[in-house]
């Protein structure tokens, strides 16, 4: 019964897609299918589109606020990027603070992987880091183009996270990634924080090309939270201690977290114009396209369980 998918669509995760009527059923099997190759061997089916490779995508300005703490919708951005407005969303009701995607970038299939700071602000945790790693081994096997858009603050603390084993869980993500030979790009629309951004297809675990747009901040964790460890001294010692709190914080962002940062330490290749996030993308996919990249002679890999 519907009933019963509905449970293992947002709670277990068994079911990718659940609808309310055959004939929407169907027809979404059918776009599922034309974005597939016929087996692994095969490139994923290309189409002609109407939509300009070079649209600016004017409407990304607005849509992600520069503030960090103010959340937004990671799907509209998802809309505003790929041909048509278009995508298939895999697992859409279940671990919501991660978005899985398939799309097309001028005619070519990829698949997305994406923060969402709607839900528990787009924080990684043990569901959407499984939900992510089976997408990601899912685009790898059928030779689709893995795009990563960055926007996280960590992984979910907490007790239960950690005694369902967090690390172990967020691990498979990291292996799915380090295991994909397809081409691989990534992009920071605002925070990267921890070892969150690591398993995001950082540049350190083999991301083919990186970008980032200048409201970035990669970083071990936020401005507040760093300022407190680094300068607690200073703090503790001031007469005004909020005030120099405060000042330690704006010295932090202004010296560490300023967005040309991370392309001078090399994190990062080009910090780019949100505007110009879609012809950027589809000129990389272009520039990887004839990508090879041969994995180690093994029977398989030991992936964390």
């Amino acid at each position: 019964g519907l009933g019963g998918a509905d449970v293992h669509a947002e709670t277990s995760g068994v079911c990718h897609f659940a609808y309310d009527d055959e004939e929407t059923c169907i027809h979404e099997v059918r776009y599922l299918l034309s974005l597939l190759p016929q087996n692994n061997r095969e490139n994923p089916p290309h189409a002609a589109t109407a939509d300009p490779a070079d649209r600016r995508c004017e409407a990304l300005l607005d849509l992600v606020p520069v503030d960090g703490n103010r959340p937004y919708d990671m799907a509209k951005v998802i809309e505003e990027i790929v041909d048509d407005g278009e995508y298939l969303e895999v697992h859409e009701r279940w671990a919501r603070n991660i978005i899985c995607a398939l799309a097309r970038l001028d005619g070519q299939v990829v698949g997305i992987v994406a923060n969402q700071p709607q839900s528990l602000a787009g924080v990684l945790d043990i569901e959407s880091s499984e939900k992510a790693a089976r997408f990601v081994t899912m685009c790898d096997a059928f030779n689709i183009p893995i795009m990563t858009l960055v926007d996280v603050p960590g992984f979910l603390p907490g007790v239960g996270q950690e005694h369902e084993g967090i690390i172990r869980r967020g691990a498979k993500l990291l292996f799915a990634y380090c295991n994909a030979s397809v081409p691989r790009i990534s992009l920071i629309l605002r925070k990267a924080y921890g070892g969150a951004y690591i398993v995001m297809d950082s540049q350190a675990i083999g991301a083919d090309v990186t970008y980032a747009w200048p409201t970035n901040e990669i970083a071990v964790m936020g401005a507040e939270g760093a300022a407190n460890v680094i300068f607690r001294r200073q703090i503790a010692a001031a007469e005004d201690s909020d005030a120099m709190r405060r000042q330690m914080v704006e010295e932090y962002k202004a010296e560490l977290m300023h967005p040309y940062y991370a392309a001078e330490r090399g994190l990062v290749d080009d910090v780019i114009d949100p505007a110009e996030t879609r012809q950027v993308l589809i000129r990389s996919l272009a520039m990887l396209h004839a990508k090879h990249a041969d994995l180690p002679s093994r029977k398989h890999g030991n992936p964390p369980q």
